[in-house]
């Protein structure tokens, strides 16, 4: 049960505009931040880091940046972002497919080279200690551009806040991301932790 509870969207109109990028990314406002709306600024900081680090216009794919954020967050142990991401690589076009052999991108033949140590980079720099050395740099350089890797550290630093947010609030799963954990993460062990 969360810690807090979740204001209803309407509580701070003049985030309406806010709210709405997050229901074109997941399809509803995240409990998150309705729980963050308590300090309006910090919502509006949010969006507009999640503007630029999301960019429909940027170098990487926003599907795959979306699992970039999946991976930075099983790395910092956080199951809502986890779940969270997975719905929004859904909404990005990543094949259900692709989102079933999760656990084994390694070998999963829906992944490529590229895509694989981007998600080693994302678990590497989503954990802590930070693990990303000069070897997984240089994997790194020989298939994204410096532009594409800035991008790509980028979601892993945005998720790392919400990671932290979503844990310490022990903020509650909505539905859509709670199926996505049941139907898809549980086979690797997801359980909904503290979220549920």
């Amino acid at each position: 049960m969360a810690h807090m509870k979740p204001l209803p969207p309407e509580t701070t109109p003049e985030l309406r505009d806010d709210f709405e990028i997050f229901e074109k990314i997941l399809g509803f406002v995240p409990n998150s931040l309705l729980t963050m709306q308590r300090r309006p600024k910090m919502v509006k900081g949010f969006g507009e880091l999640t503007k630029g680090v999301m960019d429909p216009e940027g170098a990487v794919d926003l599907g795959l940046m979306r699992l970039i954020a999946h991976f930075s967050s099983r790395a910092a142990g956080c199951q809502y972002c986890e779940a969270h991401s997975l719905v929004a690589a859904e909404i990005h076009d990543v094949p259900r497919e692709k989102l079933d052999e999760i656990w084994e991108y390694q070998t999963s033949p829906h992944y490529t080279d590229a895509e694989r140590v981007a998600l080693d980079f994302a678990m590497a720099a989503g954990s802590v200690p930070n693990a990303v050395d000069a070897e997984l740099f240089s994997r790194m350089r020989e298939h994204w551009s410096e532009d594409q890797i800035v991008q790509i550290l980028g979601a892993v630093c945005l998720y790392g806040f919400l990671n932290r947010w979503n844990d310490s609030m022990a903020t509650d799963l909505e539905s859509s991301p709670r199926e996505m954990g049941e139907d898809v993460l549980s086979r690797g062990g997801w359980t909904g932790g503290k979220h549920v």
